[in-house]
């Protein structure tokens, strides 16, 4: 057996998120068919994460397991490209070594929000409008907060399946790029929904709803229910996932 990481990229507007579902099409159903139909055999993926209905990713990786070494990486690149819709691309794919593991090997993982305050036929889709007046530096201090805690159990999906709600957030910024504003949350893991909780409680801070030390107290209660609303899928990107220099198989 050969492990590869697959470098991939894709518009969410059209799946169900990232992982197979049986009530519709997802990113990974459309990469395992691609990947089966080249090399002729039934293959299983394992993504770094997953991604919710309608969230983007400019850089997703999985790892797959070939029964022969890929001869030629770039043409299978292009082969796979051929095979797959025009929102769904990779960008490269990488040998490593066979425990390497796309999911349980990240170090850490970096999401972007972005928010227009007018239409823009462009980012229709592509970014989150929104129709009231923010205060982004207010909205930028109190996500600073972030750096001081691990426990987010106050912004994860009720219910689910993990042993722990600690994260270790290295990096959460507002920042103005042009007509849009995105921010920019570093972590070693994040729990189902987190980005948008986050989000959704950082907008109620910059409408004045809420003051940093009331968002510091909904991160202190541990309680999802003193969060705001999840901020809409549309506007939440995917845009790295770094791995451990060790795992990777360099000529």
């Amino acid at each position: 057996m050969h492990r590869y990481f697959i470098y991939l990229s894709y518009i969410g507007k059209n799946y169900h998120g990232w992982q197979i579902q049986p009530n519709g099409i997802a990113v990974q159903e459309v990469l395992v068919t691609a990947l089966e139909t080249i090399l002729r055999y039934e293959v299983t993926i394992v993504g770094a994460g997953r991604t919710d209905t309608g969230v983007h990713a400019k850089r997703m990786v999985a790892h797959v397991d070939t029964i022969a070494p890929l001869e030629n990486t770039t043409d299978f690149v292009y082969k796979l490209n051929s095979l797959l819709p025009n929102d769904v691309a990779v960008d490269k794919v990488v040998s490593v070594k066979l425990n390497a593991h796309a999911r349980f090997d990240a170090i850490s993982r970096t999401y972007e929000y972005w928010v227009v305050p007018n239409k823009n036929p462009f980012l229709h889709d592509y970014a989150t409008r929104i129709f009231f007046e923010l205060d982004y530096p207010a909205m930028h201090k109190a996500a600073q907060q972030l750096l001081n805690y691990t426990d987010f159990t106050s912004f994860s999906k009720l219910h689910t399946q993990v042993k722990t709600n600690n994260c270790t957030i290295q990096e959460a910024r507002w920042e103005q790029r042009g007509d849009v504003w995105v921010f920019t949350i570093k972590a070693d893991r994040f729990l189902r929904n987190m980005v948008r909780a986050i989000v959704g409680t950082l907008f109620k801070v910059g409408r004045g709803e809420l003051s940093e030390a009331d968002f510091v107290d909904i991160i202190e209660s541990k309680n999802r229910k003193n969060a705001g609303m999840s901020a809409p899928a549309e506007g939440l990107y995917l845009v790295d996932v770094s791995y451990p220099k060790e795992i990777f198989n360099y000529k």
